[in-house]
Parts: C-alpha cells; structure tokens; sequence
C-alpha cells in the first residue's frame, strides 16, 4: 500500500515537472519547468524586440521630416503617407499572425517575417545612399527626387511594412508563453512580462529618437537608415539565441476555418430549439481540446444563437463521425464568442490609437516653426518623441512596483487594476495631450501674430521644449492603454487564436493612422474653401492647428465614454486546466468598477 502510495507522489511530482498549457520543447517534447521558458527565455525574446523597434523607430520617427525634404512633398501629403504607411504596418500583422496560427507557429513566423525585415531595412538604406537612388539635393535638405527614385524608396518601405506583420503580433505573445498558464505562479509572472515587454520596446525607441534621428538629420540618411539596418540584423540573432529554452506552442489549425463552420452550422440549424441543460450541448470527452494546443472553454450565456452549432441532432448521431460545418464543439462555439466580445473594446481603441499617431505627425509639423536649438545645438525635430519613451521608461518601473501595490489596498484586485480599469485610465489621459497640444499651438500662433513671423521658420522665439509636457502625457497614458490592451487582448483570447487576437488589437494603430490620415484629408477639404489656408497649411503661421488638436481632444472624450459603456457590459473568459477540468474563473473583481 504504501509502495503504491509513494508510487502515486512520485508520478504527480513528476507531471508537475511539465506546463499544462500544451507547450513543447525545440524537440517537441512536453516543455520542462526548470530548462525552459519563465524569466530565463524572455532576455533573448526582449533583446529581439527592442532592436527591432530601434529599427522601427529610427525610420518611422523621422519619417514625415525625409517625405518634406528629400523627397518634396507637401506637408499634407507627406503627413497622409506617414499616417497610410503606418497604418499598414500594424494591418500586416493579420497575416502574420493568421500564419503563426494556422500553421506554422509563432517562433517560425517571427524568424522568417525578421529576415523579410532586414531585406526592406537594407533596401532602404541603398536608397538613400547610392548614387542615382538617393534623390538631389541643391541645398541642405531642400531636394527632388524623381519618380523612379520615389518608387525604389516605397517599395523598400512597404516591405518593411511586410516583415512586421509577422513580428509585431507574435512577439509578445510568444513571450507570454513562456509562462504556464495554468500555473499560479508563473501566471502571475505573465502580468509583468507585458510591463517589461513594452519597457524594452521603448528603450529601443529612446535611441531611435535621440541618436538614431541626430544621425539622419546631421550626417546622413544612409547612415540614419544605416544603423536601423544592423539593429535589425542583431535582433534575428538575438531572437535564435534563445531556441533552446524556448516553449512553443503548437499551431492549432485555421481559426478563420473554425469560426466559419460555427456560423455555418448555427445557421443552419436556426430553426432548432437549444437544450435547456447547457451539459447536453455537444463537447469531447477527452481531457483535450479537439483543437491542437487548446484548453476547453467553458459555455457562456451570451451569443446564444450560436450555441445551435453545438446542438446535436439524430442526423448527427446517426453519421458516425462529426461533420464540422454540422456539429461544432462547445470550445469551438466559445472562440466564436470570445472574439466577438473583443471587438467592442477593440474599437475603443482606435481613437487613442489617433492621439498617439500625431507624435510622428502633426507634432513634428509643429516643431519645425519653433525654436529648435539647445545653445549652439540644433534638436531634430522628431527627436522630441524621446520624452514620451522617457515618460514611459520611468512609468512601467513605477506602475509595476509602486503603483500597483498602492492601488490593490482599494481596489482589492491582485493587479491593482482590472485590464479594463487601466485601459479607461489611459484614454482619460490622452485627453490632456491633445489638450496640451492645442495650448501651446495658440500660445505660439500668439507669437507670430505678434512679431509677424508668418513667413519665417528659424526665428519663432518660442522654444520646441514646450512641447514636452503633450509628449509625457502620451507617454503616461500609453503605460496604461497600451499595455492594457496587450494584457487583455492575449488573456482572452482562446489558447489558439492568441497571435491573431494580437493583430487584431494592433489593427487599432492601423485604423488609428487611417483616422489621422481621413481627418487630415476631410479637415484640409473644409478648412481650405474660398481660398483659405485651412487648417493644416504647407507653412502652419497661417493655419490653425491648434483645432485639430481640440478636434481630437472631442473625440476622445466621446470615445471614453462609448469604452466606458461597453466595458461595463463585457465578462471575462473561463478556460478549463485539462488536468483537474475545473474551470479558471476570472475573480469578480476584475470587471470594470464604475
């Protein structure tokens, strides 16, 4: 007896030497606690993020300064083709992410879309150095190119664009794998990952916009996207440093396939009444998920109409074998769900997504008619954007150590705030940079108006460092939202659909720069009318920039309040551990306390 007994201990001791999240090793074996994953991967997977947004940063900071004056586009354009590449970096992630799902798994995605990267990074580099490439220039950044030139250029841009979407959605998410989701103390770990997650990326974009947009704008283009090129180069061999420790997380098949088969069979039993016992509805047996790599979900009320797909019928028992697009799991059902219930939230954060964008936009407009010197020292005027990464630097620290230790002694949640708190909280603040943004543009229209400085550039006697207050701000309000919407979009998002619940809260950046770039557009249309200078003018002394900015601030107050409503209405998801079958009930307190 108690040889059985000891038997029995030691066969659980060693089960708990493994995830039970569905993990494996590089050799496809069940992922060991001890050799692999936790705090001891995650160095090579940070390493690889903060040069990759180094890369990042260092093209995209400066980006809207090389469209104005080297390739000579006007200050709407140029804006506009900022605002749509940007978009399109965080839309690529769709496919990327569709990929990294589907078939071929977030470690293999990000290292074959990192070589796509390097391959634009290097392209861009060659068109901005090699002779007949480069554009002309007859005077220091005043230049034409020509349309061969402009050509060369988007399309190295637009394949940068490529590589990130396999990047962007995978990289953090394959750091959260890292930890057990089924272990407590390892998933409590995961909640600070994303603080320190987003801490490397914007160490990465400190030096992209202080040394990186120096260089571009004192020595050279070709070394400003140079230098960009190699830190990209370090993070593929940062991100393959780490393979041995890494846990992957096998690709479950296409959840787009899965999705469209629960609309397919609830359709098509539309007119068949639902059990009243949710346990008659249609589950495995198994311990597993029928999806590869997927804990079971456990059924919610909401969405019922799907749960038809779940129903089973006598032509169902009578098959033999499940028909997929007639008989659909409970799990299946409740990833349906799950993404519908996303999507609400997901657009909240599109207007905050709008704030964020002017950071490499209108406030780089508004800086070159101000007084860019520091002494003898002339600032880019990009390099502003190296407040908002020290605003954030300084934040993620405090948050993750301070602050959600002093909250938690009123709030009671274990993180200080819910996912949902801290994302309201950032909007909130946002608000205030647009705010601050407007004040210092009537402050230095004031200016102008005053000395007539309307047709002068490098005498506005109103230093650029007033804008460092809306540059902070954004910073603040990005340790919340965005670090927030990283938390939650992977927490509940079903185990397969992790990397494209992270696309899908990337698109909001994406749909954030087409807003920018549609406001821009219908703002100048309406605003420029019987001859006027419009709002957004090629020389801002005789536009009015500040009610773009009052615009935004508007809308963002509205957007608050629309996020505030259907917060209140969301409820969290329950995955169910497949060794005990109990499901992992999200604490109340993690709904959003109004």
């Amino acid at each position: 007896m108690k040889e059985r007994e000891s038997k029995r201990k030691a066969m659980a001791e060693e089960e708990d030497i493994y995830t039970k999240d569905g993990t494996v090793d590089y050799r496809n074996k069940p992922a060991n606690k001890k050799k692999t994953g936790t705090w001891k991967a995650c160095p090579y997977i940070l390493g690889n993020e903060c040069c990759e947004r180094l890369a990042y940063y260092g093209m995209s900071t400066n980006l809207v300064v090389y469209f104005k004056t080297q390739l000579d586009q006007h200050s709407a354009t140029a804006a506009k083709n900022q605002a749509n590449w940007s978009g399109t970096c965080y839309v690529m992630p769709l496919i990327g992410a569709f990929l990294a799902d589907s078939y071929l798994g977030r470690y293999w995605t990000i290292a074959i879309f990192s070589i796509i990267y390097v391959c634009g990074m290097a392209l861009l580099t060659i068109s901005a150095s090699v002779p007949g490439l480069r554009p002309t220039c007859y005077e220091k950044d005043k230049c034409h190119a020509t349309d061969g030139q402009t050509a060369v250029f988007f399309v190295a841009l637009y394949l940068v664009a490529l590589g990130t979407g396999g990047i962007k959605p995978c990289v953090s998410s394959y750091g959260a794998d890292q930890f057990d989701d089924a272990d407590p103390i390892e998933r409590n770990y995961k909640n600070s990952f994303f603080n320190w997650f987003y801490f490397s990326i914007n160490i990465g974009a400190l030096v992209a916009s202080s040394l990186i947009v120096w260089i571009q704008q004192d020595i050279g283009w070709g070394w400003g996207f140079g230098v960009p090129a190699v830190a990209m180069a370090f993070a593929v061999i940062s991100f393959f440093g780490g393979s041995h420790l890494y846990r992957y997380q096998k690709p479950g098949g296409s959840p787009l396939t899965r999705i469209c088969q629960v609309v397919v069979a609830s359709f098509r039993k539309y007119d068949i009444s639902l059990p009243a016992e949710k346990s008659l509805l249609y589950e495995t047996t198994a311990a597993e998920s029928a999806i590869k790599g997927s804990r079971k979900l456990a059924h919610t009320n909401e969405l019922r109409f799907f749960d038809k797909a779940a129903v089973r019928t006598e032509s169902d028992e009578n098959r033999g074998s499940t028909n997929n697009w007639k008989l659909c799991t409970v799990t299946q059902v409740e990833e349906l769900k799950s993404v519908i219930k996303l999507l609400p939230i997901w657009a909240t954060g599109i207007i905050f997504s709008t704030v964020y964008n002017q950071m490499s936009n209108m406030f780089v407009l508004q800086a070159m008619y101000m007084d860019t010197h520091l002494g003898k020292f002339k600032i880019p005027e990009a390099s502003l954007s190296v407040f908002d990464t020290i605003a954030v630097i300084l934040w993620v620290p405090v948050y993750d150590r301070m602050l959600i230790p002093f909250v938690r002694k009123f709030t009671g949640h274990k993180n200080g705030l819910s996912q949902l708190q801290r994302m309201g909280t950032g909007l909130v603040i946002s608000v205030f940079a647009m705010v601050s943004a407007a004040v210092v543009e009537v402050v230095r229209l004031g200016i102008v108006k005053r000395h007539n400085y309307y047709d002068t550039t490098n005498d506005i006697p109103m230093s650029v460092f007033w804008q460092i207050p809306q540059y902070m701000i954004i910073g603040c309000a990005e340790v919340f939202t965005f670090i927030g919407q990283l938390e939650f979009f992977y927490d509940q998002a079903p185990d397969s659909m992790r990397s494209l619940c992270a696309a899908l809260s990337l698109t909001t950046t994406a749909l954030g720069s087409y807003v920018s770039s549609l406001l821009v557009t219908i703002v100048t249309d309406l605003s420029t009318k019987n001859g006027k200078a419009g709002w957004i003018a090629d020389n801002p002394n005789y536009g009015k920039l500040h009610y773009f900015f009052l615009l935004l601030s508007v809308l963002s107050v509205l957007n608050f309040f629309i996020f505030l409503v259907v917060a209140k209405r969301y409820k969290y998801k329950k995955a169910i551990n497949k060794d005990d079958l109990v499901p992992m009930v999200v604490d109340d307190d993690d709904k959003l306390a109004l």
